[in-house]
C-alpha cells in the first residue's frame, strides 16, 4: 500500500545542497513575486485587439479551469493526491498555468509578450517541479518513483475522491480566478484605447 505523500515547504531542504540546487529553489520560491513584474512588462508591451482577446480569453479559462480541477483535488497539507487530474498528470497545476499564459500571451498579440510568458513558464515551472519533486524522492525514495509510472495510483486512498468546491477554495484557487479576471479587463481596456487612439 502507498505511503501518504505528504506535501510540505521543499526550500529547507535545499539549505545543505549544491548551488545548483539552491538557485532552483529560489527561482520556485519566488515565482509569483517574478510573475507580478513579468506581468507588468507583458502589459507594457500588450498590443491586444477584440480578434486577439476573443481567441484567447476561452483558452485562458480552460487553463484555469484545469487548475480549479486539480485545486479540487488536492489536499496541499497532507498528500499528492490520485484523484481527478492527478490520475493522468502529475502537476496539473502547472499545467493549467501554462495554458493559462499560452491563453494570456494570444490575447496580447504582441511577439515579445509570446517570448517573455513563455520564457517565464519555462524557468519557473521548471524550478519548481525539479524543486517539489526532489524534496518527494528524498521525503519517500522509490515510493514517489512509482506513484509517478502509475503503478499505485489505482490503488491509493482517495484515487477515486470527488472534486470538492470546499477544498478548492482552501487552497485560495480564487486567488488565480481574481488575477485572470483582473487580466482580461485590464487588456480588453487596453485594446479599447488602442482602436480609440488609432481612430484620432
Amino acid at each position: 500500500m502507498r505511503p501518504s505523500l505528504l506535501v510540505s515547504d521543499p526550500q529547507p531542504a535545499a539549505q545543505g545542497a549544491g548551488w545548483v540546487e539552491q538557485v532552483i529553489a529560489r527561482v520556485a520560491r519566488w515565482r509569483v513575486p517574478l510573475g507580478f513584474g513579468a506581468g507588468l512588462l507583458v502589459f507594457w508591451l500588450a498590443a491586444p485587439t477584440p480578434a486577439s482577446l476573443l481567441i484567447g480569453t476561452p483558452v485562458a479559462a480552460a487553463g484555469e479551469m484545469i487548475r480549479i480541477w486539480a485545486a479540487g483535488h488536492l489536499n496541499k497539507a497532507r498528500e499528492v493526491t490520485a484523484s481527478g487530474p492527478y490520475r493522468w498528470l502529475a502537476h496539473p497545476l502547472y499545467v493549467g498555468s501554462s495554458v493559462m499564459g499560452a491563453g494570456l500571451a494570444i490575447a496580447c498579440a504582441s511577439a515579445s509578450v509570446f517570448a517573455i510568458v513563455a520564457i517565464y513558464l519555462a524557468v519557473t515551472l521548471t524550478a519548481a517541479v525539479r524543486s517539489e519533486e526532489a524534496f518527494l524522492r528524498r521525503t519517500f525514495g522509490d515510493g514517489y518513483d512509482r506513484y509517478r509510472r502509475g503503478g499505485e495510483r489505482e490503488a491509493a486512498s482517495g484515487a477515486r475522491r470527488r472534486f470538492s468546491s470546499a477544498q478548492a477554495m482552501k487552497n485560495r484557487e480564487y486567488r488565480a480566478v481574481v488575477g485572470l479576471v483582473l487580466a482580461v479587463l485590464l487588456l480588453a481596456w487596453k485594446a479599447t484605447y488602442n482602436e480609440a487612439f488609432w481612430r484620432l
